[in-house]
């Protein structure tokens, strides 16, 4: 059962009507939350979802109202927010927003700031550290290194940064505290991609919770979504509608998904070699996407850059050319399901089934369309997307054939993909448009679900495999 704050305020008074078997809301609430469902007729699944936020927060965020569209997603990612930030746990609560407030800062992501700043007050949360870093605990200050190479350069993580945080006297983290707070910092890093993926921006109310802003979610097309570091008055999901080219692009595109299937079906399965060749060419062609787009650094806002120490550390490409190249991740030696989620688990209880649910739902989740198409096995689309975020990172399948990847994700594809899973901040809503045009704004962000999760595992891949390193 759920109350919310502005619930636990008024409780001296509340006259309490049970909604559902999950909500004991009081009356001054009821009002809010019926003006929710009023507002986002999308499906009952997803208002009960909308109100249990509500219940939960005293606010629906944009975020959230976006997921809203594919409903099983918002479960679970709900279900598994939920329990890193308000269930027991090695963490104190204060630590959690402030954790996500530092992860948030190092893709300068306001809208991520600004929500969990309200929260780390709302949870007694000392108001001299919002001054900044050096107004923290050492203990927390100590894992600036660990937040900005897991943010930006996961593979740099090593079993040495694990035992540097554990052999630290009075400020030392046990490792329970150590990976509840890096399953934090990578939920973050990975929902800022989403954020600037998606347009997000700052609530209007979003300095006062307590307050409702019917949200613009029933017609999606007219979404009030955008961009924060896109200063146009233009609206992400305003896209014209598809053109004679985007037409074509959306039959080539399945033509080739479909001679893709036929090809498996009929050759026979390529040497380990030549599945090898082929990601270590895709691995080398990340290099020239979008290369150009990224040279200029940009600069924090003062009151971004108190939450972060050397900003100018930014992600640079895993198969970059010298004398620090480091060898591939090779997923058959540590992958998700055999090694990270049983370490997981075992150090901050079942929040690997929470994780587990979450990658598999994002991966499996379709309804078998595609833009005005039906009864289409979107499978290998999908993994396609999956597999080159995790290229990009350095990570390798044995079992996958990286080929598919260049025939199945054209140019513009692949340079919203690197800039909103590495470089999240400099996402535009040319780069949004640019791509999959006849696709409806709903597929889109099944994309930018399979990017943050994708970006997630990744993070969480490096980092569990270095404490298993520490620990053999």
């Amino acid at each position: 059962m759920f109350i919310s704050n502005t619930c636990k305020e008024n409780s001296n008074t509340m006259n309490s009507e049970k909604l559902s078997t999950e909500y004991l809301i009081c009356t001054n609430c009821q009002k809010v939350l019926r003006k929710i469902v009023q507002a986002n007729s999308v499906d009952g699944h997803t208002d009960l979802l909308f109100l249990e936020e509500y219940s939960t927060t005293g606010h629906l965020d944009n975020a959230t109202q976006v997921m809203g569209l594919h409903p099983q997603y918002l479960e679970s990612f709900l279900r598994t927010q939920y329990y890193i930030l308000r269930m027991d746990g090695p963490l104190p609560f204060e630590h959690r927003h402030y954790l996500a407030i530092m992860a948030a800062a190092r893709h300068q992501c306001s809208y991520l700031i600004n929500t969990h700043v309200n929260e780390f007050l709302q949870v007694g949360g000392d108001g001299e550290w919002l001054n900044g870093l050096e107004h923290i605990p050492q203990k927390l200050k100590n894992l600036n290194e660990i937040n900005k190479i897991l943010a930006h350069r996961p593979w740099l993580i090593t079993k040495e940064h694990i035992k540097k945080l554990l052999k630290t006297g009075e400020n030392s983290w046990s490792l329970a505290e150590l990976v509840h707070a890096m399953v934090l910092l990578a939920h973050y890093h990975a929902l800022a991609s989403f954020v600037f993926g998606s347009g997000i921006y700052p609530e209007i109310d979003q300095d006062s919770s307590q307050s409702f802003r019917a949200p613009a979610i029933s017609n999606f097309c007219g979404c009030s979504v955008t961009n924060q570091n896109n200063k146009e008055d233009v609206l992400f999901m305003n896209s014209s509608p598809g053109t004679s080219d985007s037409v074509s692009e959306l039959e080539n595109l399945m033509e080739r998904m479909k001679r893709l299937q036929e090809e498996k079906e009929e050759e026979e399965e390529a040497s380990q070699e030549e599945m090898a060749t082929r990601f270590e060419k895709e691995k080398k062609e990340s290099l020239l996407v979008a290369t150009g787009a990224f040279e200029d650094e940009v600069i924090p806002t003062s009151y971004i850059s108190r939450y972060v120490e050397d900003p100018s550390f930014g992600y640079k490409d895993f198969a970059r050319r010298g004398v620090d190249h480091l060898p591939t991740f090779r997923a058959q030696d540590y992958s998700w399901e055999d090694h990270g989620f049983s370490l997981v688990n075992r150090l901050y209880s079942d929040i690997g089934h929470l994780l587990d649910e979450k990658f598999r739902m994002v991966r499996n989740l379709t309804y078998n369309t595609m833009a005005i198409h039906e009864d289409v096995d979107t499978t290998t689309l999908r993994r396609a997307i999956w597999h080159y975020v995790h290229c990009m990172f350095g990570i390798r399948y044995d079992d996958y054939d990286y080929g598919e990847v260049n025939q199945l994700l054209e140019r513009s594809l692949k340079v919203y993909i690197k800039t909103v899973t590495c470089y999240p901040e400099r996402t535009t809503k040319r780069m949004y448009d640019s791509y999959w045009r006849q696709f409806k704004h709903s597929e889109k962000i099944h994309v930018n679900f399979l990017l943050m999760e994708a970006r997630m595992q990744a993070e969480l891949l490096y980092a569990l495999r270095a404490i298993t390193h520490y620990m053999t």
